[in-house]
């Protein structure tokens, strides 16, 4: 099995994870591949990533390291096994505890798959000129660089006005970003099955603009409106970002290729929901007080 290998750099025991993982990956008949970032914590050299067809993506960290480790498959359906080692890890399906059990489960295919949708999205100018952005996972964020302020976009789905939105941001996000980001921003939590996506306004100025769930077959235009068009970047993932001209717009819609993330089953959606989200009322940690 021809497994790809991507990782925080910034935890500490990498070197001896990934140490482990090499003296395993025989026994389990896995050859690794890896991002160029973690080559100097691998004892002995990993071709990279890039250079063979995965069968399978792991990713060490927490939900941002996934979100890197989709966005390098660039559309490829291929599974990807989140470890977390950090906090919250929302997205992922193990532990540090439990990777080597999860590599077994996943070589021998012990494992069932959850095909998350993801969004295309590129920036076109005036001229025709475009630019096709990365692939976004959680969501596609616009927003002022530099010092916070009052933004006015104009938005069209499937070509028919919605209205400008006066806010500091604007988050378009998919159903697996709708815990993230956008649901900080008041957002509604949309199960990851739901074909949907969701427009949803940062600080809005007025009462009158609220989130706004669209089936996933829309295509969303955004573009900047005078007076507001200058310094504007849009961001992907939280993780890259690019610059929007003022005669720009952006287009989004729903790619036709998912990320099938690995799940064992011993834990279902609602259930993380509750663990990392916090999600529901005060009664049970009131009683264990």
């Amino acid at each position: 099995m021809k497994v790809g290998v991507v990782g925080n750099p910034r935890y500490g025991g990498l070197a001896a994870i990934l140490s482990g993982m090499a003296a395993s990956a025989t026994g389990l008949g896995i050859t690794y591949y890896t991002e160029p970032e973690l080559a100097p914590f691998w004892a002995q050299p990993v071709p990279p990533i890039g250079v063979a067809t995965l069968d399978a993506m792991v990713t060490l960290g927490g939900d941002g390291t996934l979100l890197r480790g989709a966005r390098l498959l660039a559309g490829q359906e291929v599974p990807v096994l989140g470890i977390n080692l950090g906090r919250v890890g929302f997205l992922t399906a193990a532990t540090r505890e439990g990777l080597d059990e999860a590599l077994v489960r996943l070589v021998n295919r012990d494992f069932v798959l959850e095909p998350r949708l993801i969004l295309t999205s590129e920036i076109r100018s005036v001229t025709g000129a475009h630019f096709s952005l990365p692939p976004a996972l959680n969501d596609v964020t616009v927003h002022k660089a530099g010092v916070a302020r009052m933004i006015q976009l104009g938005v069209t789905v499937d070509d028919q006005e919605i209205g400008p939105y006066s806010a500091d941001g604007l988050i378009v996000a998919t159903p697996t970003g709708s815990t993230a980001y956008s649901l900080s921003a008041g957002g509604p939590i949309i199960a990851p099955d739901v074909e949907a996506i969701v427009i949803t306004p940062i600080c809005a100025h007025t009462l009158a603009v609220r989130p706004l769930v669209l089936p996933s077959s829309c295509r969303v235009s955004i573009t900047p409106i005078i007076g507001s068009a200058e310094d504007l970047l849009v961001s992907v993932d939280g993780q890259q970002a690019m610059t929007v001209g003022p005669d720009d717009r952006l287009i989004l819609k729903r790619s036709p290729h998912t990320v099938p993330l690995v799940r064992f089953g011993a834990n279902s959606y609602f259930g993380r929901v509750r663990e990392s989200l916090r999600w529901g009322d005060l009664a049970e940690r009131e009683t264990s007080l």
